[in-house]
């Protein structure tokens, strides 16, 4: 029928602390481990408790976001290190009440509302503003940072709810 499909991947702004943490988790890991080689039993136990923290922040510490949108729904998927794959929510069109840029004025009247606000981009503000501000119903404000292809679907589906300026 009239069903669109657009696909878009999103890299998240790598954390400081989270790559500091991860080389020291790694280096620790190698220390340990090598005095529980040598005989110390405490050595090869905190060795193995350092490997398990480095491999989960090696997996927090590089993420990507892909949306997908396929008949009237945006889907987001957290990639882990170009491994792992998580869903972390699905969005419907219908239940949008307005999707724009997060520095258009179209925004302020939603701007002191109580909500919950998700942040599924890349966190570089640049000029001009790609990250997009989606208002659902029920309490919910979701940040994004979609292709020209997915704004332009997002559109044609609902005219009315979208702002490009």
């Amino acid at each position: 029928m009239g069903d669109s499909y657009v696909e878009c991947l999103v890299a998240r702004k790598p954390s400081a602390v989270l790559t500091f943490l991860k080389i020291l988790l790694i280096m620790l890991t190698a220390v340990f481990l090598f005095m529980g080689l040598i005989g110390y039993v405490a050595g090869l136990v905190i060795g193995i408790v350092t490997g398990v923290g480095a491999y989960f922040a090696t997996m927090n510490a590089n993420i990507e976001y892909e949306y997908l949108y396929v008949d009237k729904e945006i889907s987001v998927d957290k990639v882990m290190a170009k491994s792992r794959r998580k869903k972390v929510g699905t969005y419907s069109v219908e239940q949008m009440e307005i999707f724009a840029p997060l520095s258009s004025h179209r925004l302020d009247s939603y701007k002191n509302r109580d909500t919950k606000t998700l942040d599924y981009s890349s966190g570089i503000a640049a000029q001009p503003e790609r990250r997009y501000m989606m208002v659902c119903n029920g309490g919910i404000n979701v940040i994004l940072e979609p292709n020209e292809a997915m704004i332009r679907a997002i559109q044609n589906v609902s005219p009315r709810k979208v702002f490009t300026d």
